[in-house]
């Protein structure tokens, strides 16, 4: 029988200690993350550009993958965090059980669909122009392609259950232990990818299937590692499965929330998919470009969302427990850090965007990069102290309980202006360098929603919690 629930340390220890000891784990984690991602592009950058391009338009396939993945362990995060607050340990076991079952469902339609649909993914975003100009270049990234999208989406299982096992840590408030997993995982793949892809200790060089091989050993160890630390040190939390049927409340409380978060990561898919569909119109340098940019602003950007990871169970839990002060101090500080991570990073990508370039190709091919690289690194980091008001404001959405209103951020965000502009400016203008502006533009109307949105639960909800 599940003894009553003690108070956790997100009801008592004072906010800035607090948030700094459940942020830093995971922030510095994200920093390996970013880390990974860029040192990924550049062995494979310097391997064949071509290499570079296959690794560069599976992204947007990547993203759809981490956004069920996320997107279900914000579900799982918010009704287990507020289970917490209540005391409520029956409901807070529900959460993990059925939050490690849909991983496993995620993972399953995953493998269908690397099995099918990888080949045609990658056709589908090479224009008639490319294939025209370079009918051999085309070719290459195809089978770069099938080789690396199929070997990450017939293994994802390590993924989805790594994120999964991680978000239970993290919603207990044992963010250290989430830490070491994912720095764990970032490591060995960082280790992996330079052997595996150059062919190194006596392997054969394997390119983009050697960064998706390694990318996969990094995430079932991952996976395993979090696993043991939920079972050892997360008593908060049962793993039991003995008896366990679905229930269809808890599976629609998770995805209440965590389906919003799903559609605006998923959305964010379809647009880089349909943005390289637009800039391999003007050349397929652009592309990698485009592909370097969100490699590099991932550095800047896993900052932030670590600090979010480390925030939504603190607003989630004290909303639960109906500790008003404790919601906004917890507000106001998040909002300070990811100002001042997002202004250090504008600077550097306004200051030194050529040298940032250089590291993910030949010498001899940077200045074909530069000449789309340096605005394009420019231009879109113009947004980038804006964009960190609207993060921290979509997830204290989530952690509320209200993740409808991220969702309709996130659609009007992306579909209604961002898309749209950018198409506009790149088949009607014709202008390369003005796409890049559609970013800048679509935040500032982002931002202005968030605000709208923030004001309306206030009023709703956080005003009549008491003093």
């Amino acid at each position: 029988m599940n003894e009553p629930l003690k108070e956790n340390k997100m009801g008592v220890m004072p906010v800035n200690k607090l948030l700094v000891s459940m942020a830093v784990p995971m922030i510095l984690s994200m920093l390996m993350q970013a880390m990974y991602n860029i040192v990924d592009s550049i062995f494979v950058g310097r391997f064949d550009q071509n290499a570079l391009s296959a690794v560069t338009m599976a992204f947007p396939a990547q993203s759809l993958m981490i956004a069920i993945a996320a997107g279900t362990g914000v579900g799982v995060n918010s009704l287990l965090s507020y289970s917490l607050g209540r005391k409520d340990s029956v409901s807070a076991n529900k959460a993990a059980t059925h939050g490690i079952f849909l991983a496993f469902c995620a993972a399953i339609m995953f493998l269908v669909l690397g099995l099918f649909f990888s080949e045609p993914f990658y056709r589908w975003q090479i224009s008639a122009k490319e294939w025209n100009e370079n009918p051999d270049a085309c070719r290459a990234i195809i089978a770069y392609g099938k080789d690396y999208l199929g070997v990450v989406t017939m293994f994802s299982l390590g993924i989805y259950m790594q994120v999964t096992l991680e978000r239970l840590l993290q919603s207990t408030g044992k963010t250290f232990y989430a830490m070491i997993t994912q720095t764990t995982g970032a490591i060995i793949n960082i280790f992996l990818d330079y052997i595996f892809v150059f062919g190194k200790c006596g392997l054969p060089a394997m390119g983009a299937k050697g960064a998706a091989i390694a990318t996969v050993i990094g995430q079932w160890i991952a996976m395993t590692m979090a696993f043991v630390l939920n079972v050892k040190k997360n008593r908060e939390i049962s793993l039991s499965f003995k008896g366990f049927r679905v229930d269809g409340t808890v599976v629609k409380t998770i995805y209440r929330v965590g389906f919003p978060s799903i559609i605006m990561q998923a959305i964010s898919s379809v647009v880089t998919f349909t943005l390289n569909k637009l800039l391999n119109g003007f050349s397929q340098v652009a592309v990698n470009a485009f592909g370097i940019y969100f490699k590099l602003q991932s550095f800047i950007f896993m900052p932030v969302f670590g600090l979010n990871n480390g925030m939504v169970p603190i607003i989630a839990y004290n909303y639960g427990a109906r500790h008003k002060k404790r919601i906004f101090d917890t507000m106001k500080l998040s909002y300070l850090i990811a100002g001042s991570i997002m202004a250090v990073g504008m600077v550097v990508f306004l200051v030194f965007p050529r040298p940032l370039l250089s590291m993910f190709c030949k010498p001899e091919a940077l200045d074909d990069l530069a000449r789309y690289g340096v605005p394009c690194l420019r231009l879109i980091s113009l947004h980038f102290i804006v964009a960190a008001f609207s993060i921290i404001t979509i997830s204290v959405l989530q952690a509320l309980g209200n993740g409808l209103y991220s969702m309709i951020v996130s659609i009007c965000r992306q579909l209604v202006i961002l898309l749209p502009v950018a198409l506009f400016m790149g088949l009607v203008l014709k202008n390369i360098d003005l796409v890049w502006l559609s970013y800048p533009i679509a935040e500032i109307a982002s931002a202005s929603m968030c605000v709208f949105f923030l004001i309306r639960i206030y009023r709703k909800d956080l005003k009549k919690l008491p003093e």
